[in-house]
């Protein structure tokens, strides 16, 4: 397992970042447990929470993924394991967060408490890399960034990052840090696979010139990118459960996901996975990891068997040729996410 930096924060972390949003809803404690012990095993040295979490988000379950990974964290060495997690920023009209009433303002009384949580759910001092969540771009910037830097100084956090964030929030947000001597963003986490490739465009161009790495979420766009949804919509499926029984926002959000182009883009992609000898998972997060903006890429599972078939990735490289055969297919078939979440920011 291969390591890089995130921006300019001196940390070092595995290319390939442990997401946990299933880890106490679609997966129980010990089944989770058993995912992170695989995925130290194998290397993977960073992983990614948050106080919403588990997905779906409910009051009644804020806050256990963070419980478990602490508790997890009890069983390895301390300084051997780098830990992000996030405050809930504004729904900005996807849904009401069940936080705080729905009260979701990143000022400085917001994150100041709600780093206090986490650290108390997690069971440890300090936090590597804190994000938030979804922007507040009716906070200004400079109180945001201003109160991050208050808990860097206390020793709470190492680094901090932003999620969700477009373009223009990256750069507002490295302009103010400069002009305020504030910490600055060195990652930011948007949604990025071969079904959603917008990132690869102007996000990119500021990644590469400010020093910001790029954290890719859902590099498996969701699970359609490992053929799933190929045939019919499967059973236990997170998508099949929205399209079927969720909520006017997670039957949008399926649907964003799960359509007859990115469905074509898949099954296209397979072709060639299976002709390089290797899973259409493990083909979504090489590619993943090969751009030169990225920094690690979040990969999320259900069980080990599913973490294993992302895992040969780590390992794999794509020659030249694979990779214009990939391009040819997004030329055919661009933007098959007809959106990515970021419309309404």
């Amino acid at each position: 397992m291969q390591r890089r930096p995130i921006g300019r924060s001196g940390l070092v972390v595995s290319e390939i970042c442990m997401g946990t949003m299933t880890f106490g809803s679609q997966c129980d404690e010990p089944t989770s447990f058993a995912i992170m012990d695989r995925a130290f095993e194998a290397g993977i040295d960073f992983f990614d929470a948050a106080e919403l979490y588990p997905v779906p988000p409910k009051a009644e379950t804020v806050g256990v993924t963070e419980e478990i990974v602490g508790r997890w964290m009890k069983t390895k060495p301390r300084d051997q394991v780098l830990i992000a997690s996030k405050i809930t920023g504004p729904g900005h009209g996807w849904f009401r967060p069940p936080v705080r009433g729905g009260v979701t303002a990143i000022d400085r009384h917001q994150i100041i408490r709600c780093c206090d949580q986490s650290l108390q759910r997690l069971g440890t001092d300090y936090i590597d890399l804190y994000q938030t969540h979804w922007p507040d771009h009716n906070m200004r910037y400079e109180e945001t960034l201003g109160a991050l830097t208050e808990l860097k100084q206390a020793g709470k956090i190492r680094a901090i990052g932003c999620s969700n964030e477009t373009s223009w929030g990256v750069m507002k947000s490295l302009w103010q840090a400069e002009k305020h001597g504030t910490m600055r963003y060195d990652t930011v986490q948007n949604n990025f696979s071969l079904i959603n490739r917008r990132c690869e465009s102007e996000l990119a161009q500021v990644c590469r010139q400010e020093s910001v790495g790029l954290l890719p979420y859902s590099p498996l766009g969701g699970g359609v990118l490992t053929g799933k949804y190929n045939d019919q919509n499967p059973i236990g499926g997170r998508f099949t459960e929205y399209l079927e029984n969720g909520e006017p926002r997670q039957q949008r959000m399926a649907r964003r996901f799960v359509n007859e182009r990115t469905i074509e883009t898949t099954c296209r992609l397979k072709v060639i996975a299976d002709e390089i000898g290797v899973s259409l998972a493990t083909l979504a997060v090489a590619w993943s990891k090969q751009h030169d903006f990225v920094a690690s890429t979040i990969i999320g599972a259900t069980s080990v068997d599913q973490l294993n078939e992302s895992l040969p990735a780590a390992d794999l490289v794509l020659d030249a040729q694979t990779m214009e055969r990939i391009d040819a297919i997004d030329a055919e078939i661009p933007n098959p996410m007809t959106e990515d979440g970021l419309r309404r920011l």
